[in-house]
Parts: C-alpha cells; structure tokens; sequence
C-alpha cells in the first residue's frame, strides 16, 4: 500500500501560549476524528507531528490515523523554524518509502507549516536542506500579525494568513488541512495523481487570507 504521509509543522514557541497552542490542540485533535471518518485518508493518509520552539523535535513519527495519539503541548522559547526545515527533510529521508524497480514508493509527502512569529535561527540553511527533499506540496500558515509572510513565501509558493492567532481562526486553519488531505488521499487513489498547487485544493475559509 502507497502511503501519503503528512507532516505538520508546528510552532510552539512562548508567543503561542495560551488560546493559540489550545487551538492547535484542538485542531489536531479534531482533524483526526474527521480524517477517520474518511474511508480513503483511513487507509492512505499517515501523519507525523513535528514542533519548533528553542529547538525542533518530532513529538510523533509517521503514523496510520487509526493507532496515532495526540500527545500534549507546551509554548515556550523562541522560533527555530529553520531547524524545523532541516528535521523535517531529515525524516522525510528515513521515514518515506521510495520507489525502487521492485515497489512503488510512498506518495510524495505533503508539509502543512504554522506559525506565529519571525524564525530566530538560521532558517535559510534549513531551507537549503528543506528543498532537496522530495516533498510534494508545502503549504505555510503566518497566524496572526507577529508572523512574516515574506520568509515562508522562501520556503513554499502556498502561503495563506490568519488575521488573528485565536481558537476560532487556527480551528477554521485546520478544518481546511483536514479537507485538504482528505480530497489529496481520494485523488491519489483514485487517479494516481499527486497535487501541484493550491487550487486543486479545496477553497480555503474566507478567515485565510491567500498570500499571492
């Protein structure tokens, strides 16, 4: 079976404290029931869940729908999104399965960035390593106005924006991921395409500003 795994970047730095991290909970949590609701994402869809603050850490590996636990998280320190970059290639390497004369590979893997503030680390190197994975489709979220839409325009053409990072925002951000990797799960299976750019996605919530 050809997974299409998922990664999702989250910014956990002390900004999110408070309303936002609860909402990113919240949204995760919530993007899972729905996503098992959904017979094509159940067998295709795996997701990981990679947090950034001081550092970059992959709380869950790659993961089915049916066995993946939320765990808790806490908002403290700054934001280092380029080592979030360089993680996330890194476990794109171990973690996806490539298509060799044998098998067919994993799907290419979907990015889902969100974040709250300005990188405080060395973010373009992270970047350079970012790029050369094989990474289908990033899409970054700038939530709220501490975000600069600007540097993730660096890293992925899809970029959209929250004018506010509260619980009502951040849940419609990923109330739209949710749909997102649910119409991305049918269509590999279905026609074996992969998603090249945003407006094959479904339209976002009129709370996501499209950076063009």
């Amino acid at each position: 079976m050809r997974r299409l795994p998922v990664y999702l970047l989250l910014d956990t730095s002390g900004s999110m404290t408070g309303e936002p991290i609860e909402a990113v909970k919240n949204g995760v949590q919530m993007m899972i029931s729905s996503l098992r609701q959904n017979p094509q994402a159940i067998e295709t869809a795996f997701l990981s869940v990679i947090t950034f603050d001081t550092t970059a850490q992959q709380l869950i590996p790659l993961t089915d729908l049916a066995s993946f636990q939320m765990v808790d998280l806490k908002a403290s320190g700054v934001t280092a999104l380029g080592e979030a970059l360089r993680l996330t290639a890194q476990k794109i390497e171990s973690e996806v399965a490539k298509t060799t004369t044998e098998q067919k590979g994993d799907w290419k893997p979907l990015v889902f960035i969100m974040t709250d503030g300005i990188p405080t680390d060395n973010w373009e190197n992270g970047l350079n390593e970012f790029k050369k994975a094989r990474i289908a489709f990033t899409v970054a979220c700038a939530a709220g106005g501490g975000a600069d839409a600007a540097i993730l325009k660096k890293i992925t053409d899809n970029v959209v924006s929250l004018d506010t990072a509260d619980s009502a925002s951040i849940g419609k951000f990923f109330q739209w991921v949710t749909a997102s990797i649910g119409v991305t799960s049918t269509k590999v299976e279905d026609s074996g395409k992969e998603f090249t750019n945003l407006k094959e996605l479904p339209p976002p919530p009129s709370e996501l500003n499209i950076i063009v």
